[in-house]
């Protein structure tokens, strides 16, 4: 069974003892590196810029990761171009394939990432600009207490308009609550679907190793399997996840 997003992070969040909330944080490439060095023990992680914040350095730590890859022969292309995107689908993949390696590799032995991180603060990294509280010069032009920028309310009560701008905030405000709920239902719903395609996926991709090792084959499997890979984007602009790589194509800088 393909972990979870809450279970992916909850795990990740345990085993290098920081505190990611969105699997999209991981497209910064930090956190992947630390979970090859929570096995291997020997990642330059000096290298690795675990605070990273601009797409340069997530860059940075992908060619980290991609020099332990060829040095473990570990046979699996890194889709950079697209992880550092921060996108969710692309990252949950890749995060539930490290998962997978990492319990297939993991000896046991103790590790303690704060100090291979040599104490360094971690803050997750930002997928997503925060919402601006105000600008300078407008900022207060909705103040919600409706007294001016370096002046006072006048003495008889709030100034004309003030009681406008405050409706107006309060309004904005719900509008932005409802989206936030709307949005959210939306990811959820679309989590659910894409576990679902990612059981198939690798339910038909065992079914074919197993007819491939007895020289067989199963044309209603390789169709689903095609399904699944197809990269046509639709009316609504969605594309689907490109195949996996052939082996002995490597991610280009």
């Amino acid at each position: 069974m393909t972990a979870s997003r809450t279970d992916l992070l909850a795990w990740l969040n345990d085993l290098l003892q920081i505190n990611y909330t969105k699997v999209e944080q991981c497209g910064a490439g930090g956190a992947y590196c630390q979970i090859l060095d929570s096995i291997y023990g020997d990642l330059p992680m000096a290298r690795v810029k675990m605070n990273a914040r601009h797409e340069y350095e997530f860059i940075a730590n992908y060619k980290v990761m991609q020099n332990v890859f060829k040095a473990k022969k570990i046979d699996k292309p890194i889709p950079v171009e697209k992880l550092v995107k921060c996108k969710m689908q692309d990252n949950l993949e890749f995060l539930q394939w490290m998962k997978r390696y990492w319990d297939s590799n993991y000896g046991g032995q103790g590790y303690d990432p704060v100090a291979r991180r040599k104490g360094a603060p971690m803050e997750p990294p930002a997928t997503v600009a925060p919402l601006a509280s105000g600008r300078s010069g407008s900022g207060t032009s909705l103040n919600v207490s409706g007294a001016r920028a370096g002046g006072r309310t006048p003495v008889g009560g709030h100034r004309a308009g003030s009681a406008q701008s405050s409706e107006a905030v309060f309004n904005l405000q719900n509008q932005v609550k409802d989206m936030s709920a709307h949005l959210e239902g939306l990811e959820k719903e679309r989590d659910f679907y894409f576990e679902k395609l990612r059981e198939i996926e690798i339910l038909v991709q065992q079914q074919l190793e197993v007819l491939e090792g007895e020289s067989k084959d199963d044309n209603t499997l390789r169709e689903i399997q095609k399904i699944l890979y197809s990269t046509e984007v639709s009316q609504d602009g969605f594309e689907v996840p490109d195949a996996v790589a052939p082996v002995d194509e490597e991610e280009t800088f």
